[in-house]
């Protein structure tokens, strides 16, 4: 790729809470929801540790309060 070229495949929207993000907010609102149902189920694992860490920053990220889900 030249240097000059606009790299589209980086236009993912990381940071954005619009509809160019399509569907990120509520997968990750989601995948929360699920990841508390298996704490429940299966107790604390270091995997489940390491899921809900990285879950509770994208919602950091998109300003949502993991209290009031």
């Amino acid at each position: 790729m030249p240097a000059n070229k606009r790299p589209r495949r980086l236009n993912y929207a990381v940071n954005k809470k619009w509809p160019k993000a399509g569907t990120k907010v509520a997968k990750a609102i989601s995948h929360y929801k699920k990841l508390q149902d298996r704490l429940k189920f299966e107790g604390e694992t270091k995997w489940l540790a390491n899921a809900v860490s990285i879950v509770l920053v994208k919602l950091k990220k998109y300003g949502i309060n993991p209290n009031k889900i």
